[in-house]
């Protein structure tokens, strides 16, 4: 194949170690190459960029391993040649072939040959943003799973708390709960604890505040709401520092929020995952399939085995899916129009099909806003009746009406 880029370099990166592989012509009209390895300890790293820079390498181009590639990363960015990040599952090396030298050397020749595409690399500030909310949405998964240690523990207790209340992390549960641990035993006493809306639901409290609650439920109980006030304090910390960064995008978060179903969390999330400059992505097709909202193409012989989607951002994938989710059960407008056409499509067994589909259309409309900086107009809930103008409608109720088995017979109303 014909050589693209004259002098490259590819990188086989490991926790300890890297083994560089630099190819360049040879003075004879073919081809050279080299192979050193390094550490990957930051005085090596810089040895590494010298020694890559020596030879006038122009790209260099590594796998996405893990956090591995990482501090090569930022170490080589600064050097005048461009890097590219390549996924592991498009560089695959032949089989039999499997050493460290082996696949420096076949990626180093993909890249000469132009066949390496880099994944998309977040700038600095997009990427201290992403760590931030991927560990907040990780905070609030743990104090979720926290606050279920807590009611399993009432169980074991006879406290059927959970059965009265909606949520047992509430004011009045929580009063409850702490005089439980301070050796109040009394339900007439516990259950008169209820504030506000919890009031008409005493006489069902005084049932559920009898059991068996002892020092051993009160030290774990103890543990558990220790635990819980903690991980709110580090959520409410996370979300000072995702204001102050997000303070630069204001803008684009101003456009995502008026999409119905996202608000200023899935904003932030959205933002720190694709950044702001949309010209990444060439269209809303390549966003949607990096972010793996897209069905998949799994076809041989004229035959589709599998439209199962790909592996994408799970961060962004799982917000945008709530997001859908609370954009179909919105009262009106396009996007429930278009979930309810989903569902007609899938079968009421498969919502979650239609909500990962609504969610696919949720991340065509974000490309387009943040590549045009203007807001979500709704297209209202009446596009797919009027869209085809009503004779087409009508023509396609009545093929509905005959696929059931009816004669229909059209006469114009009386005026």
């Amino acid at each position: 194949m014909d050589v693209i880029v004259d002098r490259c370099a590819a990188l086989d990166v490991h926790k300890k170690t890297v083994m560089a592989c630099v190819r360049g012509p040879d003075g004879a009209g073919g081809r050279r190459q080299e192979l050193r390895e390094f550490r990957t300890f930051s005085r090596d790293l810089v040895r590494l960029r010298e020694w890559l820079v020596a030879e006038g390498v122009t790209q260099v181009a590594m796998e996405a391993t893990g956090v591995y590639w990482k501090p090569v990363w930022y170490v080589l960015e600064t050097a005048s040649f461009e890097c590219l990040l390549a996924n592991a599952r498009h560089v695959k090396n032949l089989p039999g072939r499997k050493t460290d030298a082996s696949d420096a050397a076949w990626l180093c020749q993909l890249l000469e040959c132009g066949l390496m595409r880099g994944s998309f690399v977040p700038p600095r500030e997009i990427a201290r943003l992403r760590d931030l909310t991927r560990y907040r949405a990780k905070v609030v998964a743990e104090r979720g799973r926290e606050a279920q240690r807590l009611q399993k523990l009432l169980e074991d207790a006879g406290i059927k708390l959970d059965s009265v209340a909606t949520d047992i992390r509430g004011v009045s549960c929580r009063r409850m709960i702490d005089a439980l641990i301070a050796g109040e035993r009394d339900p007439e006493v516990l259950a008169d604890m209820a504030l506000t809306r919890m009031r008409p639901k005493i006489p069902d409290l005084r049932e559920a505040l009898v059991g068996h609650f002892d020092d051993h439920h009160a030290l774990l109980a103890r543990m558990h709401l220790d635990h819980i006030d903690e991980l709110t304090r580090i959520e409410g910390r996370l979300e000072e520092e995702v204001n102050n960064l997000m303070a630069p995008f204001a803008e684009a978060a101003t456009h995502l929020v008026s999409i119905p179903g996202i608000g200023k969390r899935v904003a932030e999330v959205v933002v720190a995952e694709i950044g702001v400059d949309m010209s990444r992505f060439p269209t809303s097709a390549h966003l949607a399939s990096w972010t793996g909202l897209c069905p998949g193409n799994h076809e041989s012989a004229g035959k589709r085995r599998s439209g199962r989607a790909r592996k994408g951002n799970a961060a962004l994938r799982s917000a945008l899916c709530e997001a859908a989710w609370a954009a179909a059960h919105t009262k009106e407008g396009y996007l429930p129009a278009q979930y309810r056409r989903f569902l007609r499509r899938f079968g009421k067994k498969n919502e979650n099909k239609a909500i990962f589909a609504l969610a696919h259309t949720l991340v065509v409309i974000i490309w387009h806003l943040l590549a045009n900086g203007c807001d979500y107009e709704d297209l209202g809930g009446d596009y797919f009746d009027t869209r085809h103008g009503a004779e087409a409608r009508q023509r396609y109720l009545v093929r509905e009406l005959e696929k059931l088995g009816n004669t229909v017979t059209l006469e114009p109303a009386a005026a």
